[in-house]
């Protein structure tokens, strides 16, 4: 369905049913357009990752893409962000996430084989 157009979900409230009805939804932005894409990327990486039956290294192959979506979003809110408290935690996000992929990427080199 296009953004533009959304369908409200029918809800019980206060034991009456609120019936469906089309709302107008803001244009997509280009922060949307960013965050939309980092978040495929990082699902497509996960899910062509497969499962070896080491959880130490299925926890690490799916962590590091979740971290480099992370730092991709990040980027994004200090791209288009105005908040200034919004702002330091994406620059906290990027920092820590950045350090955890490489301690990550280390202990791969570390244990190549099984």
């Amino acid at each position: 369905m296009p953004r533009s157009l959304r369908l409200a979900v029918p809800m019980l409230c206060g034991g009456l049913l609120l019936t469906s009805r089309a709302v107008a939804a803001p244009a997509m932005t280009p922060a949307d357009a960013a965050f939309g894409a980092e978040m495929a990327a990082m699902h497509r990486e996960m899910a062509a990752t497969p499962m070896t039956g080491d959880a130490d290294r299925d926890f690490v192959a799916m962590m590091i893409p979740h971290h480099v979506s992370a730092v991709a979003m990040a980027r994004t809110e200090l791209r288009y962000g105005k908040s200034p408290q919004m702002r330091r935690l994406a620059q906290a996000i990027v920092d820590g996430q950045q350090r955890e992929i490489g301690e990550m990427k280390a202990w791969q080199a570390a244990h190549p084989n099984g």
